[in-house]
């Protein structure tokens, strides 16, 4: 939004809307020249006029404050050099967004900078305040044009409200990936809000912080990874805890990334011999899928490589310091390791499995028992989200919302390779696959089979505790998801599971003692 060379209009100018109304009651057309010119003194007449909501006010404020402290930042620093302040721009971008660059620098006093430079300089606080008017104006605009009948977009979901909802005000714990979008976009993009709720997503160092705080039932929900679910409610490197994998968060979505060094060297599975690997959690698809790709490849996991977990905000850091030669990790790191020119991207894991589950959505049995409308309001949401999220001309603006700080805090060209499939492989060559990510909640019970046949088969699951039909009917909420698609006008598959169709073979879950049985003779590991 550019408004600096805007001046203020009358108020009979900010009423007419583009689309045909006019928007002031009679009375107030004939109060309009008696208005005050002063500009805090007319934001305030037009709130009690009825003309512009407090929160549209409050909205044009945040907008305009925005582009002031980018306008002061660049002339600060580019010192009213064109060329100089437009590599700023560029720097702000790369960096982030603006409120990384005024933290670094400027620190704790940024706020206070921003305040003084307002009240001392050029831009004085009527000239601000100006703005924040004409703001509001093109917001109030912005709105009619969407809602022609004059209806307020926040009325319209109003009916998807649940009236009996047992606890409104929830906190659920999310890891910064792009796996965790429909969870973490519902914030911003006011899904929560449109189901009635009032929903903070808590950003988490790893993924055993996660596990550690679900425990303690300091979280509503959470952000798993979709083999959690099983690992945590049957015991596995942790106290048995009832979890429930309620919808799943997203399908592809990661990649095997290398080492720039390894560049020349490392053509298949064969080539990582020797290597220190990195994978976000033991009990993660990411583990899994690069043992599965490694046992094919001729070796094995646990002698011919190091697999270590890696919170993924550490990974390319850990990459560039040499620490890992490969990754297997959930984006946008493996995109964020090409970006740094630090890795290219070895294989998209979508490659070893088309339509793979990684993270879900999920909560705990006694959590949903305590509340079962809030969570069915929750999980509505979230899938509702991830339907918003499967339609490639929404993936720009999602990616937009994501890169916030308190959200992924990525440069949006990062976020928006990983979401729009188009993207640079850091061997020189730029990719289109569309399906890169998917989000497609439906949690298949033949995704709950194969995970707990691949937990059994490296020895992270005593085969007496692989009830596999057991695991799969009560752990994954399949029929519960469903419902919710239907109720969202979705058409969710009519069977609860399939045979999975992988790079070197296909999985019946009908019989997955079997199909461990099989990799090991076929694989030798």
């Amino acid at each position: 939004m550019v408004l600096t060379n805007i001046g203020l209009q009358s108020p009979a100018e900010l009423s007419r809307c583009p689309c045909g109304g006019t928007h002031f009651p009679e009375d107030h057309w004939q109060a309009a020249e008696g208005m005050p010119q002063e500009p805090s003194e007319l934001i305030d007449d037009l709130v009690r006029m009825g003309l512009y909501k407090p929160e549209t006010v409050a909205l044009a404020r945040t907008l305009t404050e925005v582009e002031m402290k980018e306008a002061l930042l660049l002339r600060q620093i580019g010192g009213g050099n064109p060329e100089r302040e437009r590599f700023c721009q560029e720097l702000i971008r790369e960096a982030g967004g603006l409120d990384q660059v005024m933290a670094a620098a400027f620190g704790a006093n940024a706020t206070e900078f921003f305040s003084n430079t307002i009240r001392q300089g050029d831009f004085s606080r009527r000239e601000f305040l100006k703005r924040v008017v004409v703001a509001a104006a093109l917001v109030k605009i912005a709105s009619c044009a969407e809602q022609p009948s004059g209806e307020s977009a926040q009325q319209s979901p109003a009916a998807d409200v649940p009236a009996n909802l047992e606890k409104k005000d929830l906190t659920i714990g999310f890891i910064p990936i792009t796996c965790a979008t429909p969870i973490v976009m519902s914030e911003p993009l006011g899904f929560y809000s449109k189901y009635g709720l009032n929903v903070q997503v808590k950003k988490m160092p790893n993924w055993a912080a996660v596990r550690d705080s679900a425990i303690a039932g300091e979280l509503d929900a959470y952000h798993m990874l979709s083999p959690m679910p099983i690992a945590i409610t049957l015991g596995l490197g942790s106290a048995s805890f009832p979890i429930k994998l309620a919808s799943i968060q997203n399908i592809n979505g990661q990649a095997i990334t290398v080492a720039m060094r390894h560049k020349d060297t490392v053509k298949e599975a064969k080539d990582f011999k020797g290597f220190k690997i990195g994978v976000p959690f033991p009990f993660s698809m990411h583990n899994m899928l690069i043992r599965y790709y490694l046992a094919a490849g001729g070796l094995d996991p646990d002698k011919d490589v190091q697999i270590s977990p890696v919170p993924p905000p550490d990974s390319v850091a850990k990459m560039t310091a040499g620490e890992l030669d490969a990754m297997l990790m959930p984006d946008p790191f493996n995109q964020r390791a090409v970006f740094e020119q630090v890795g290219f991207i070895h294989l998209l894991t979508k490659d070893l499995w088309e339509g793979h589950p990684c993270c879900a959505f999920a909560a705990s049995q006694s959590w949903i028992d305590g509340n079962p409308n809030t969570f069915r309001a929750v999980n509505k949401a979230i899938i509702d989200a991830a339907a918003y999220a499967s339609v490639p001309a929404n993936r720009p603006e999602i990616a937009k919302a994501l890169i916030e700080r308190k959200y992924l805090n990525q440069p949006l060209p990062v976020v928006e390779a990983v979401l729009t499939g188009q993207f640079e492989d850091g061997l020189g060559n730029t990719q289109n696959v569309p399906d890169r990510i998917g989000f497609d909640p439906y949690p298949w019970k033949s995704f709950a089979k194969w995970i707990s046949a691949q937990l059994v088969r490296w020895d992270l699951m005593p085969k007496d505790k692989a009830d596999y039909e057991k695991i799969a009917q009560e752990i994954f909420l399949t029929d519960v998801a469903a419902e919710v698609q239907k109720d969202l006008g979705k058409t969710p598959p009519s069977a609860t599971e399939r045979i999975e169709q992988l790079k070197y073979d296909s999985f019946d879950p009908k019989n997955p003692a079997a199909y461990v049985e099989e990799q090991i003779q076929k694989f030798k590991v």
